[in-house]
């Protein structure tokens, strides 16, 4: 018998897919155009323009099936009211850190991130890794390690990025929900919060939208939705049409870009030292990512 032809990709999957990432990686940019608005208020206009967006689009594409499929699980109902909390964590940190001239470390988070979700799946779901996977761990651990030691103190940026991104897919892997439809339920904990920030910011507050800002910046805040929901929509998309050995390849497109405008575009320092620490970072990531696709070819399988 002859072998079977290996399963092609879904292109349109791994478009969306690449282009989700690739838009993460230069949002550094839209949110430094924003850096005349304090980052709580940049964070609480994301949450209500994206919940519009998302539950709108939810209720238009499955009316409202979707909430009632996750009211009728209590778990779910808390553990999205807990993974609401961590994401809007996540967002706030990278907002403030990009407007502070931080996104050379916000780089750092997301490359160390896939790390910390193995040690997540070590210490919590009792996942056991092998050799080699262990290698690439402490790799990543002497890298931060390093660049601890010669800044003086963590990088507590990084690390508060990858653990709240960690803890978050943590949560959401233990609940069985919809990703967008969870995302939906996330925004509306979050709504109401956010809602009642911005009145009283706008109640002689700082508030952008009673004349402090320009109209532009009104705008920017106002599509600070569209920019947070379209690429979660399209990562959602993208992510249930391609192998996930491909989707773990492609997640260091973003951090790549951040860095990459972290350094040439907002000119932050990357000096021998700090590369060093990147580079111990970085080798744990290619150990891990060609562990896991050499895994995935060998258990392809074959007539």
């Amino acid at each position: 018998m002859s072998a079977a032809p290996a399963q092609g990709i879904d292109r349109r999957g791994l478009a969306v897919t690449a282009g989700t990432f690739v838009l993460w990686g230069v949002v550094p940019v839209y949110w430094h155009l924003l850096k005349t608005v304090p980052a709580l208020q940049i964070m609480a206009h994301r949450v209500i323009w994206s919940a519009l967006l998302v539950v709108g689009w939810l209720l238009l594409r499955h009316g409202g099936q979707w909430l009632r499929l996750i009211a009728a699980q209590p778990r779910a109902l808390a553990a999205l009211a807990l993974s609401g909390v961590l994401i809007a964590f996540n967002w706030g940190l990278y907002i403030w850190a990009v407007n502070a001239g931080h996104v050379v470390e916000t780089s750092l988070g997301y490359f160390i991130n896939p790390l910390v979700n193995v040690v997540l799946g070590v210490l919590v779901l009792h996942e056991r890794l092998r050799r080699l996977q262990w290698i690439a761990v402490s790799c990543a651990a002497a890298g931060v390690a390093w660049l601890t030691w010669s800044a003086g103190s963590p990088p507590w940026i990084a690390l508060g990025l990858a653990g709240s991104f960690g803890l978050y897919g943590l949560v959401r892997k233990l609940v069985a929900v919809d990703p967008v439809a969870g995302l939906g339920l996330e925004s509306l904990y979050l709504l109401l919060p956010s809602l009642a920030y911005v009145l009283w910011a706008e109640a002689g507050h700082g508030g952008g939208f009673s004349g402090q800002w320009s109209l532009g910046i009104d705008l920017l805040l106002v599509f600070g939705g569209v920019v947070t929901a379209v690429p979660l929509i399209g990562f959602a998309y993208g992510v249930r049409r391609i192998p996930l050995s491909v989707v773990g390849l492609l997640q260091y497109i973003a951090p790549t870009l951040q860095l990459l405008l972290g350094v040439w575009f907002f000119r932050e320092p990357f000096d021998a030292t700090r590369a060093l620490g990147f580079g111990a970072i970085w080798l744990g990531l290619a150990l891990y990512a060609g562990e896991g696709v050499w895994r995935s070819r060998r258990k392809a399988p074959v007539a």
